[in-house]
């Protein structure tokens, strides 16, 4: 027997459709249920790829005497929180006002009207772990709700004041004197890099490519050795540990450990997107041959194993196969000379560091490159490689997350912009044209906003700051690509609905006109991706460079202004805002081009190789900017404008690279 979540899109809401819990979906049914019968709502968040949400789904809901303990005493409702951040967002902050990190599963209990009196995230079935068991908690709140409702009612309230506080904390502190401070952001994030091993931190350990990011603006700008040290480290020993997959491609979302050894084996869509244009980036701007092959060999494995037919890309892959966490990316010696045979398994076993002991569960290894081998043996390697490959493709896959959402997508298009920009190559171009104009077509409204999610040809949920923000970044990128002026256009026209719709003295998450909930959050800080806010900044400050318009302007210096004193005590949260911070310090470069398009190719090809975090591009008739500008003597002219003012034309790559090197 199914229940209601078998009629769901959502692949993470369908995992739980054959569960004896009588789970309902986010919505009105379950409210109303809740507010009838008098019981209080649990609520549990997580997504398709999580592992702890397979366990506890497996530990508790699976359960017939835990299933019935929920289904008695409460009405249970199920999130995906990749359909649904802004509810991921309201509710993990009840956890983190309870002292706890927060976290997927998240456990949440609400009132009938949605408040929410307690929370946490995974629980054993029993005690165990630190953490009370999930029958003990159901039991012990159930009774306060029949007993003791006016001391739930009172942490209801704390609650409610602490969404306003948190807030309030952030809007405060003092303002910090007037200093570079994306370029102490910078100098902070390569002092704190791991020495040995790169990264931020210890165990587990993020990629987090908004921080490396902003070193990279930095050392593009002030060119500091340490910069550049504290990133070549962290790319290198990303690329060499087990977060990459070595015969795929593409990374993992985050390592156990310091050492980027042993990887939690989910890929999700936005780190790789994030990821391939980190790379590209730090290729472009150092030309290192490494580096090109990761984001390609990344691109790959997007195109080839997350990519929908005709163009959106897939949300994420899980960890788990056969129910074991890294099945389907282990290996043993044994298994590697069973494809290869005796000589090659030596080499491969060598190269990819696969030992009889093993780095991981029951003697089996996660790939890496603990050390260099010589021209012939790579050469030899990248054969071995694809037999590798082949072979690992007849095991059971992961469970793939087929729900394709608006901003994850937008950031794979933003990467396969950078991508094609440092090495013109057309197929990278060409997936992310095909990408964005599958959500251009699936996932806009009527009214010319945005949905949140696609699946199965049924478009959902009203789309929230990050996915206008975005996707109209993703779009400008796109324009500066190819100059199809209608990518242009709708970036143009999202950011316009950013203003109407989430602006409100500031930026909010949700729109204006979308689900009354408890509290509408701001979430300006970055997470595991840039924040809708710092975002929307970009793409305020990129127009204006383009268009002139005012109010673009003033919107991202009120932005800046709101949160200056945040993002100096906590830098972390703010890296993407202080790289739009460092855009506007540096005084941004308006490069536009007058002539025909195909005879300036040399002219944008010279610009789209040279990483230049600081400029904007056009072609003369596609903004008002370009207004007045001529060719010279017949041939594509650049006319390079900072501060409102064109300097002199010029017709040569080099001397345009010269004068954007000034």
């Amino acid at each position: 027997m199914s229940n209601r979540l078998a009629k769901e899109t959502s692949p993470y809401l369908r995992q739980h459709a054959q569960n004896p819990v009588d789970w309902y979906p986010w919505g009105e049914e379950a409210f109303r249920r809740a507010r009838d019968e008098d019981k209080p709502i649990h609520l549990s968040l997580g997504y398709a790829a999580c592992h702890w949400c397979h366990v506890m789904a497996h530990e508790s809901f699976e359960n017939p005497e835990v299933a019935r303990l929920m289904n008695e005493r409460f009405i249970n409702i199920k999130v995906d929180r990749q359909e649904r951040p802004d509810l991921d967002d309201i509710y993990q902050k009840v956890v983190q006002m309870l002292g706890q990190g927060g976290g997927w599963p998240l456990t949440v209990f609400l009132t009938p009207q949605r408040e929410p009196f307690f929370g946490g995230t995974y629980f054993p079935p029993q005690e165990g772990y630190g953490r009370p068991g999930f029958t003990q908690l159901l039991r012990g709140l159930s009774e306060a709700w029949q007993n003791n409702r006016a001391a739930l009612r009172q942490n209801v309230e704390q609650f409610l004041q602490g969404y306003r506080v948190m807030e309030t904390l952030m809007l405060e502190g003092e303002t910090p004197p007037e200093q570079d401070q994306p370029a102490a952001a910078a100098r902070l994030f390569a002092k704190n890099t791991d020495r040995v091993h790169g990264g931020l931190g210890k165990a587990p350990k993020f990629p987090n490519p908004a921080c490396h990011d902003l070193v990279l603006r930095l050392y593009q700008r002030l060119h500091e050795p340490d910069l550049l040290r504290s990133l070549e480290l962290t790319l290198d020993r990303m690329a060499a540990g087990g977060l990459y997959d070595h015969l795929g491609g593409g990374f993992a979302r985050y390592c156990v450990d310091e050492r980027w050894a042993v990887p939690h084996f989910e890929k999700m869509l936005y780190d790789n997107g994030q990821l391939v244009k980190l790379y590209a980036d730090a290729y472009r701007a150092t030309g290192k041959l490494a580096w090109r092959r990761v984001f390609e060999e990344t691109i790959d494995y997007t195109l080839r194993d997350m990519t929908h037919p005709e163009g959106g890309f897939y949300a994420s892959e899980d960890a788990d196969s056969e129910g074991e966490e890294g099945k389907f990316y282990v290996w043993t010696p044994a298994q590697v000379e069973a494809v290869l045979g005796d000589a090659d398994a030596a080499l491969a076993c060598r190269a990819y560091g696969v030992s009889a002991t093993g780095n991981f569960e029951h003697g089996t290894t996660v790939l890496y490159r603990p050390t260099a081998l010589d021209a012939a043996e790579e050469a030899q390697l990248a054969g071995l490689r694809d037999k590798l490959l082949a072979a690992r493709a007849q095991r059971t896959r992961p469970g793939r997350d087929e729900n394709i959402l608006t901003s994850w997508n937008a950031l794979m298009i933003q990467g396969l912009c950078a991508a094609y920009q440092a090495t013109g190559t057309a197929s990278h171009l060409d997936a992310a044209r095909r990408a964005a104009d599958f959500i251009l077509e699936r996932l806009s409204t009527p009214e010319g906003g945005l949905y949140r999610a696609w699946r199965e040809g049924t478009a959902k949920v009203p789309g929230f700051l990050e996915d206008y923000a975005f996707l109209a970044n993703a779009l400008l990128d796109l324009y500066e690509c190819g100059f199809d002026q209608r990518y242009l256009e709708r970036a143009t026209q999202l950011v316009e609905l950013i203003l109407e719709k989430f602006w409100d003295g500031g930026l909010y998450f949700t729109p204006s006109d979308g689900e009354p909930l408890v509290h509408r959050p701001r979430s300006p800080h970055d997470n595991a991706w840039p924040s809708g806010t710092s975002t929307s900044v970009f793409a305020f400050l990129r127009l204006f460079e383009l268009t002139g318009r005012e109010l673009y302007r003033e919107r991202a210096e009120q932005v800046f202004a709101m949160y200056r004193a945040a993002a100096a005590q906590n830098p972390f949260g703010f890296a993407h805002l202080l790289a739009a911070q460092d855009f506007v310090q540096r005084g941004p470069i308006g490069i536009v081009i007058a002539g025909e398009r195909s005879a300036a190719s040399t002219l944008v090809a010279s610009l789209q190789r040279r990483y230049l975090p600081a400029r904007v591009l056009a072609f003369a008739e596609d903004v008002p900017i370009g207004m007045g500008r001529h060719t010279l003597a017949g041939q594509a002219t650049a006319y390079v404008c900072r501060n409102r003012t064109c300097e002199a034309p010029v017709t040569s790559a080099v001397g345009l690279l010269e004068r954007c090197l000034e």
